[in-house]
């Protein structure tokens, strides 16, 4: 095996923000030997309060764990628009979403593949570049040498996916004079997912042109909605009880955008599709989903496995099913123990990843990363899954094992956003970052210990547009400094909405009609405004 070293990438990475924002210096050498190589692992709806190395109250996640203890763990990382596809073309582009195209999840409002991208600037630089689970973009992916990727959300057992057509006869490591491939066919894997998309990871790293610096972008589908474990982690968990947040019994005043959303546990997480209650005499449709076509499609040995664990409780929940509160915290407790479930295949997952890395002498020149999409809210405010531009679905995790050459150890606590991937890769890779990509390169705090360079900027902007959408979060842009935060929900509901997170860290209290908050008010909305110019997205709506 080639000894050259995989520079492994998966992260949110950069803020913006404030009056001033540097411009793209041309980049200079990594201090790394080159060829450096990229590994990107994301994962999706990875709360980071369920990563010991930021929350010990809940799992354990030592393979993550790992990459922060021997690098770098970014305290203050955030993502651009809270919701699975826009977060990734965010990545990909390096640009907020009114720029990148993809505002929303919805078909109306498609990613265009033909423009620039990550991958395509990194392949025109020498680098062979692979794109393997779950992208959730429209159209065939470009920019890739080697792809085979989910449909749409994709399955936990038994996933198809969508590949160049032939892929599954010649392992298709090289497309045709590296093209992107115009034909695809669906094929299907058996077998868990996240199991799946590491064994074509590690089967690409072997099969690849050894003699080319490569970029793998790995994209799990887990921790997603419904949270099905592989088989040998059924039972895990099972005897926790999990405390419930601080904020679980929260009752939105002051919020109204907060009251109207549809993602609370109690009254909207689906007993049957969510938690596995397959006994239930009423099904909703998303139940009737889950039995028909989800938990139907499994096979016998799994079927038996699942319905070992799940039958009894639940001919025991519908034969004297608890009411209220003792029912908001029962259903809590399922949806946590089943995610945990879930999280430990991934984290075991990428743990093979590492060892890997590691079997093929390749650390030294590696940066190894791991992010995820956008937050997600395990039980804050009552809730569950994304969107909303407070803390919890804000903020994403992001570790990183730095290559030889980059020393900086212990926490980043610079505000970082997931455009700035794209810069930073560049970047690291010694490639030119084109001028109109509106993230920075992060590089520079990743060099040495000590006091962390400015990045020249001084708050994040957001942007969420999925409304009228499912879970009904109303439309909203921001600013987020590094203490305060600003909010304007638009539509339907008209609402602003300020926050000092210094005083108020759960977000509970709006103090935008706060005399004393004056001052501060005025300054945050001529930031924001500014802000919006700068990225063009003062029409944004």
């Amino acid at each position: 095996m080639d000894s050259r070293k995989i520079l492994c990438v998966a992260g949110t990475l950069a803020a913006v923000g404030g009056v001033a924002h540097a411009q793209h210096p041309a980049a200079k050498a990594a201090p790394a030997t080159r060829p450096l190589n990229i590994v990107y692992i994301m994962s999706d709806d990875h709360a980071y309060q369920m990563i010991s190395a930021y929350d010990k109250r809940y799992i354990s996640t030592p393979n993550i764990d790992a990459i922060a203890r021997e690098g770098v763990r970014f305290t203050e990382s955030f993502v651009a628009n809270s919701i699975s596809g826009p977060s990734r073309a965010c990545m990909l582009t390096g640009k907020h979403s009114h720029m990148n195209g993809k505002i929303n999840n919805e078909t109306s409002h498609q990613f265009d593949q033909s423009q620039q991208t990550l991958p395509k600037l990194l392949r025109a630089g020498g680098y062979q570049t692979a794109m393997i689970g779950k992208i959730h973009l429209d159209g065939i992916p470009q920019g890739f040498d080697h792809w085979a990727i989910l449909p749409g959300q994709g399955d936990y057992y038994n996933p198809y996916f969508i590949v160049p057509k032939g892929m599954h006869l010649n392992k298709g490591y090289s497309l045709p004079d590296g093209q992107d491939a115009k034909e695809t066919e669906r094929v299907r894997y058996h077998g868990y997912v996240t199991n799946i998309i590491t064994d074509m990871s590690l089967d690409w790293l072997e099969q690849r042109d050894k003699t080319k610096p490569f970029a793998l972008f790995i994209h799990h589908k887990a921790a997603h909605r419904c949270w099905m474990a592989d088989t040998v982690d059924l039972n895990a968990y099972e005897d926790r009880t999990f405390p419930t947040p601080e904020t679980f019994d929260d009752d939105y005043a002051g919020r109204p955008a907060a009251a109207a959303q549809q993602m609370n546990i109690l009254k909207d997480m689906d007993i049957t599709y969510d938690l596995k209650m397959r006994t239930n005499p009423k099904p909703s449709g998303l139940g009737r989903h889950y039995i028909r076509d989800i938990y139907g499609d499994l096979q016998s040995d799994v079927k038996a496995k699942f319905d070992s664990l799940y039958d009894p409780m639940s001919r025991a929940f519908f034969a004297n099913p608890p009411q209220g509160r003792e029912l908001a915290v029962w259903k809590y407790n399922r949806y946590m123990r089943d995610y945990a479930k879930v999280i430990n295949s991934l984290d075991r997952n990428i743990g093979r990843v590492l060892q890997y890395l590691k079997e093929h002498d390749l650390l030294d020149n590696t940066l190894i990363v791991y992010t995820s999409d956008q937050g997600f809210y395990m039980g804050e405010h009552g809730w569950f899954d994304k969107r909303f531009m407070y803390e919890e679905s804000l903020r994403t995790p992001l570790v990183m094992r730095l290559p030889k050459g980059y020393d900086k150890r212990g926490d980043v606590t610079t505000m970082v956003q997931n455009i700035d991937y794209a810069p930073t890769f560049l970047d690291m890779a010694g490639l030119p970052i084109p001028e109109d990509i509106q993230g920075t390169s992060l590089r520079k705090l990743l060099l040495k210990n000590g006091k962390e360079p400015d990045l020249g900027r001084k708050a994040l902007y957001y942007h969420f547009y999925e409304y009228p959408g499912e879970h009904a979060v109303r439309r909203h842009y921001g600013i987020r400094n590094t203490r305060y935060k600003l909010m304007h929900f638009y539509g339907d509901i008209d609402k602003w909405e300020l926050y000092d997170l210094k005083k108020d860290p759960n977000e509970l209290h709006n103090v935008f009609d706060d005399p004393s908050y004056a001052k501060v008010r005025k300054q945050l909305e001529r930031d924001l405004e500014e802000l919006r110019v700068y990225y063009k997205a003062q029409n944004a709506k």
